[in-house]
């Protein structure tokens, strides 16, 4: 680069800008930042400037990978992106194959972090060098501020500008580079495939000729219905007969039914085989039953030689059974084109014919599948396949077999005979898929072709289409013009049209030179047909020393013209493709086991089933099928003698390594040991890169990460057989479950060791719940026992021998409810807002009736929720599942209607007075934080044969107001006073209650709250079954916190001793306190000017105290105008509604509901003289009535 003399201002750069400042560049420095900016992009674009930093780039860049930490716990050692997890400075001239593909992937899953840059070394070089062109040599004050602005500019045309455009560049060139490496190899591998010769029976090893190609004998081996079929095609493809033989292979010796329908099979094989008489046998190798299958076929031909010798013909002396590759078959079974060429047939016939066409005629077979449909790309030609396009394949697709079908040419007439060999005409030079299917229809139509000149006339269409395909065109004497005897001979070879006449020049040439006799014209138009006939003519002829005398003769060079001719008229369309090679060995264990060496090589792990155990080794089946054995040596470290018989059983899955491959048996050899000790090496079968370099500072970390990750996604293996059970995570299993029905559910190994199993069962769309099972019964030293079904299985307290006893006792009773409570007429669908906005929407058609609902509890998955609104605003408690029913506020029920009917007739008794545990189905669930006080024990996850559950929805966040200390609660005017604070309403007073402050045992509201609950830490009644633990209360919204439409009378106050043996006194509306009655006793009256209290007695109110002897509360309610309903809190209440909602169903308890409403009419009337006698709610719980919705 030439740098120009700079002449640096005197001004300063900020100077200069801030004559530029305006509207949009305010400062001098944004001034500058701008302008700095544009000569970054203006050095950027420069041409000479970004070809010189190109060529540093491609030239010295470095690529380098690190995984992230999602693909450090991905990629193991046997991963496919194992060999590149840790590139360091790999050049990007060093980039061969395809890793860069890979690695693109990768990147793309986010599994591997991938940068190119340039060393720092280089980067410095050439900032200096830009420097040096950029910077002036000015050392005043002035120019060295300019100097720095232009290298801030440098930094930010190379940051910013050059150096992400050239890594664009950088992976743009590795892409097309990698890409252009596996299309070659596809390619290749195409063309390995569809240049083969057909296979050639013994006596035509000299001359390939169609009409004498070998007949077949097709067999695909199938389990099902049709089973193992034999298909007998002709020389030409055609089919000529089926046979269904569905006994040939048996794997039990002793069932006699089997062992003569097996004979039966043998013997129809045998006339089939007699009757057809195929010159090669042709055998799909799929899996290990076929080599059973081979032997039977054998076997079958060495009784027809033996016994009846007659009936074998020459044709099958000698008579080959070959393994062929049913991948292509396959594909073709499925294809459109089969239904169009075999209409009717079988799925497995069409197999068969596509196998033994295949050995006939590799090209035709593959171009079949080359049409609109193009199925040729789901053929698996290179394990890499997959990272081209449908299009990029294709496009090779299409330049191999255009070589290919030019190289071997199409006999038309054979053709035009037989429909499926018209298939690689699309592949002629000059034609295409349209003229193809247009010349296929004229030759069909005309039947015979006797002149390559007549082409024109039927389907070629114009000169120069005629001119390009005319040449791969062979007319001969065969199919339906083998009658014919008016060839030219000329239009059986690749010599084109337009060379004629030199063929013709050099044939009478040839014969003049051998035949000295006197010759007419008529003998010299027949000199084609004599040098074709005496080859060793031709074979004389020095070609070349011929070709300079035609030149010097005729003025025009002809040399390799004549070359050509010469050939062809030795061997016309001579096949110069690969002869056709029996699968090696190799070959054979691939195609029967689908093993290769990137998934099948000594030293990795594998899983194995045991088959059969013998005291001295065990014979064990890989996944694949393939067999496996291992001997006692190699079953375990310890030197002691053992039996394996007493160490395995049949049906136990192991982790074995391999030992030795043994192909020729179809085998591998095994071993336990050193499973442990193994490095990560030994298992990866891909060659590491030589740039290949753990950074070991940031691995650590990672590792670190990755095995917390692990720890909670990684499961062990368990030997469980049961129909119900997977070796599958938690996260898998809810994967399993998601397309499957409510109340499936499947067993699967804990992550809390192997003496634990969990459940999990699918609750509803998106709601999963785990169960945790406890195994006993298994011996902790033996490491096989700890990996097998412990003898016990243990749910909470239900002990059970084994898992299907769990399925009977526990999972089927359980889902029953489960669907009970889904289909009841009550449940809504829906989150537990959905199902608020439902019952708001009910309220407002039924404002007289408590509404009521159940629903799915997504938050803690197992519960059912049970909604209701009294009022206005919806309250909500939770419902446990069990095996045995429902249970609710510490009652459980069989069935929902008397769950129902429990919670109409006790929906004012108060809760329960310890926080429910919820190890139960996720039982009373709480929504809110617990008060002061309330246990604090575990959360879901910490309660020992808890329940956890996986929902969808995020957790409920709204807190539940909770007393601390002397707490006030506040009751509900809506509820509670009539407006003007007048009204009978429920609750209205603002209570403290009192605890004792040193063990703090006790948590309650006071005289005036809406309802007060008594908590003891130390109370440990509740249940330990079920489905999660969490603490706190139970309802959330409880009826007393709805919001106040009224005002507020005075704080009463309640005084309860340490003792609780004196209770507080109760307080009137206004604060006017009432002494306390003895011995847990107390009684509140309504004053003359506000709302009646329920009384006070005990701790708090009526019945609830922690001694609960002698604690009884008597509420006596002031009396209300006309229609009031007041509530005497007695102890013993009859929980009546004026003995008016002892009528069944819904309907009667919505219809008595109406009376809280019509007393809240009359709530604002003042108070009346008279008082009610009615008791509402039993047990110490003296309300007063009134308030909308009411009772």
């Amino acid at each position: 680069m030439r740098r120009e003399d700079l002449e640096d201002l005197k001004e300063s750069p900020e100077e200069i800008a801030s004559t530029f400042t305006g509207p949009v560049f305010e400062t001098p420095q944004a001034v500058l930042k701008g302008a700095r900016h544009m000569a970054a992009v203006e050095i950027s674009s420069e041409p000479c400037f970004r070809k010189h930093v190109r060529s540093i780039f491609m030239e010295e860049a470095l690529v380098s990978t690190r995984p992230t930490p999602k693909g450090n716990m991905v990629i193991d050692p046997s991963h496919e992106f194992s060999g590149f997890k840790w590139l360091h400075g790999k050049p990007l001239s060093q980039f061969k194959d395809a890793q860069w593909l890979l690695i693109q992937r990768a990147e793309e899953e986010k599994l591997l972090e991938v940068t190119i840059k340039l060393p720092e070394s280089t980067l410095n070089k050439l900032t200096s060098e830009s420097n040096d062109c950029y910077l002036s040599d000015g050392v005043s004050i002035s120019a060295r501020l300019w100097n720095e602005q232009r290298k801030l500019i440098l930094q930010d045309a190379f940051s910013n500008f050059l150096l992400p455009y050239m890594e664009k560049q950088a992976r743009v060139f590795l892409t097309a580079k990698a890409k252009a490496w596996l299309l070659e190899e596809y390619g290749k591998q195409l063309w390995n495939r569809a240049s083969v010769a057909p296979y050639q029976h013994k006596e035509n090893d000299d001359e390939l000729d169609e009409e004498t190609a070998p007949r077949v004998m097709a067999c695909c081996w199938d389990p099902g219905n049709p089973a193992t079929t034999f298909v007998m095609l002709d020389s030409l493809g055609e089919v000529m007969d089926v046979l269904h033989a569905s006994s040939l292979i048996i794997w039990s010796r002793n069932n006699q039914k089997q062992q003569q329908q097996k004979k039966i099979d043998q013997e129809r094989v045998r006339e089939f085989m007699t009757e057809h008489q195929p010159h090669v046998v042709v055998l799909g190798a799929v899996n290990l039953a076929c080599r059973r299958l081979k032997e039977e076929i054998y076997e079958i031909i060495f009784k027809m030689m033996e016994e009846n010798p007659r009936d074998v013909g020459q044709k099958m002396d000698g008579i080959r059974i070959v393994y062929g590759d049913e991948s292509l078959p396959r594909i073709y079974e499925h294809s459109r084109i089969s239904s169009d060429q075999l209409p009717g047939q079988p799925g497995i016939v069409k197999r068969a014919v596509a196998l033994g066409r295949f050995l006939q005629n590799p090209l035709a077979m593959i171009a079949t599948l080359c049409g609109p449909g193009k199925e040729i790309l789901s053929w698996k030609l290179c394990s890499l396949a997959y990272l081209l396009t449908p299009d990029e394949k294709y496009e090779m697709v299409e330049q191999v077999m255009v070589d290919v079908t030019n190289q071997v040419g199409i006999d038309i007439n054979l053709a035009a005979a037989h429909d499926w060999l018209f298939a690689p005409l699309q592949f002629v030079s000059g034609l295409g898929p349209s003229k193809a299917v247009h010349l296929q229809r004229a030759l069909i139509r005309i039947g015979v072709v006797t002149c390559r000149k007549k082409l024109i006339e039927h389907g070629l269409g114009t000169m120069s289409v005629f001119r390009s395909a005319v040449g791969f065109l062979r007319v001969r004497c065969c199919g339906m013009a083998s009658a014919s005897s008016n060839m030219d001979l000329l239009d059986d070879t690749r010599i084109h049209p337009e060379s004629y006449n030199l063929a013709k020049i050099l044939a009478k040439d040839v014969y003049k030179c051998f035949e000295n006799d006197e010759i007419d014209d008529v003998v010299l138009e027949m000199a084609i047909g004599y040098v074709r006939n005496h080859p060793k003519y031709l074979e004389d002829l020095k070609i070349f020393e011929y070709a300079k005398d035609y030149e010097i003769k005729h003025g025009k060079s002809k040399r390799e013209t004549l070359f050509d001719i010469k050939m062809e008229l030795l061997h016309g369309f001579r096949d110069w493709r690969s002869p056709y090679e029996e699968p090696s060995e190799d070959e054979e264990f691939h195609m029967i086991t689908g093993e290769n060496g990137d998934t099948l090589a000594e030293g990795k792990i594998v899983q194995a089933t045991v088959r059969s155990v013998q005291s001295e080794r065990v014979f064990c089946v890989l996944d694949s099928g393939l067999d496996g054995i291992l001997f006692k040596d190699g079953f375990s470290d310890e030197r002691d003698e053992i039996d394996l018989t007493t160490k395995l059983q049949v049906g136990e899955i192991l982790i074995c390594k391999i030992k030795q491959i043994e192909k020729n048996r179809h085998r591998v050899v095994l071993t336990c040991k050193e499973i442990q000790s193994r490095s990560s090496k030994d298992q990866n079968s891909c060659s590491v890169d030589p740039y290949y370099c753990e950074d070991q500072s940031s691995l650590s970390q990672e590792q670190e990460k990755a095995q917390k990750e692990l720890a909670k996604k990684h499961v062990k293996p368990r030997m469980i057989v049961h129909p119900c059970f997977q070796n599958i995570t938690f996260d898998k299993a809810m994967e399993y479950l998601s397309d499957k029905a409510v109340g499936e559910s499947t067993f699967h190994p804990s992550s809390r060791g192997s003496s634990y199993l969990s459940l999990t069962i699918k609750i509803y769309d998106g709601v999963y719940a785990h169960k945790e099972i406890t195994e006993g019964g298994k011996d902790q030293k033996d490491a096989m026992s700890l990996l097998h079904l412990g003898k016990t299985l243990k749910i909470g307290d239900e002990n059970f021998e084994d898992l299907d006893e769990v399925m009977d006792r526990y999972v089927d009773p359980l889902v029953t409810h489960l669907k009970a409570m889904l289909n009841y007429r009550k449940f809504r669908r829906g989150k537990k807002a959905e199902v608020d906005d439902l019952l708001r929407a009910e309220k407002l058609d039924y404002p007289m009736r408590i509404v009521y609902c159940f629903g799915i509890c997504h938050e803690h998955p197992g519960a059912f929720i049970l909604s209701y609104i009294r009022n206005t605003n919806p309250h909500h408690e939770y419902i446990g599942l069990y095996p045995k029913g429902f249970k609710f506020r510490k009652h459980t029920f069989d069935n929902i209607d008397r769950l129902v009917a429990y919670f109409q007739k006790h929906i004012n008794d108060p809760w329960p007075e310890k926080a429910p545990s919820i190890q139960s189905v996720a039982a009373m669930v709480p929504m809110r934080s617990p008060a002061v006080g309330a246990p604090t024990g575990g959360g879901w996850e910490s309660n020992t044969g808890g329940w956890s559950g996986q929902f969808n929805s995020s957790r409920d966040k709204t807190c539940t107001p909770s007393s601390r200390g002397k707490g006030n609660g506040r009751g509900s005017g809506s509820q509670g006073c009539g407006s003007n604070g007048h009204g009978p309403g429920r609750g209205c007073g603002h209570g403290h209650g009192s605890y004792n402050a040193k063990d703090q045992k006790e948590f309650g509201c006071g005289a005036g709250s809406e309802r007060g609950s008594v908590l003891n830490v130390e109370d440990k009644s509740w249940d330990s079954d079920g489905w999660g633990n969490l603490p706190g209360f139970k309802v959330q919204n409880p009826p007393c916190r709805a919001a106040s439409s009224g005002g507020w009378g005075s704080w009463g106050r309640s005084k309860a001793s340490d003792n609780n043996e004196g209770g507080g006194g109760g307080t009137d509306g206004w604060g006017n306190d009432k002494a306390s009655g003895g011995n847990g006793s107390g009684s509140g009256e309504a004053g003359s000017s506000g709302p009646c209290t329920w009384g006070n007695g005990g701790a708090n109110w009526g019945g609830v105290s922690n001694s609960n002897s002698n604690s009884r509360g008597d509420g006596t309610g002031g009396g209300i105008g006309k229609g009031g309903w007041v509530g005497s809190g007695s102890g013993s209440g009859s929980g009546g509604r004026e003995n008016k909602s002892n009528a069944d169903g819904d309907v009667a308890w919505d219809a008595a509901c109406s009376k809280g409403n019509a007393a809240s009419e009359v709530a604002n009337t003042g108070w009346g003289s008279s008082k009610s006698n009615t008791t509402l709610s039993g047990g110490g719980n003296g309300w007063s009535g009134g308030g909308s919705g009411g009772w």
